[in-house]
């Protein structure tokens, strides 16, 4: 499993957790939302799920990620 950490802006509540960590969950990747500190904490298994598809599905949700 690899480990990545993906700045996000636009999180402020438990439905932006529950959003993101839904979308993530729905590419086959863990995420644990932090919107305090504006991160995403996400496990994924690379050969399966790119950090790409991790941040275009946080964008898809209408967060923008911080390269």
């Amino acid at each position: 499993m690899q480990e990545a950490t993906v700045k996000v802006q636009g999180m402020s509540c438990r439905s932006c957790v529950r959003a993101i960590e839904g979308a993530l969950d729905s590419i086959g990747a863990e995420g644990r939302v932090n919107f305090e500190q504006g991160t995403v904490d996400v496990q994924h298994d690379e050969a399966k799920v790119k950090l790409a598809d991790i941040k275009q599905a946080i964008q898809n949700k209408g967060y923008n990620v911080v390269a």
